[in-house]
């Protein structure tokens, strides 16, 4: 994962790269190349995610994910509340 360095002002948080985590668990053993938003959110309960982070998770629409398209609504998420920095983006 690359840090994009924080712009001044802004620290990352204890958190930073948690989601980058969570993707990369997701995926691990998936020889489909899908997860569901339903595996998303147990992960992010088995990796105990903050409650922003667990918001991320909450707010993806319903369905299957490739990896690609995951990461991309995670990303409109994240972005959406300004929190890029904070914790950082998924590929």
């Amino acid at each position: 994962m690359t840090r994009t360095p924080a712009p001044s002002g802004s620290t990352p948080a204890p958190e930073y790269g948690e989601l980058q985590q969570l993707v990369n668990e997701l995926y691990a053993r998936k020889p489909s190349g899908y997860v569901t938003k339903l595996e998303a959110i147990e992960r992010a309960e088995i990796d105990d995610l903050n409650d922003d982070l667990r918001e991320v998770i909450d707010l993806l629409p319903g369905g299957q994910y490739k990896r690609g398209r995951l990461c991309d609504q995670m990303n409109s998420i994240i972005t959406a509340h300004g929190w890029s920095y904070v914790y950082g983006t998924v590929e």
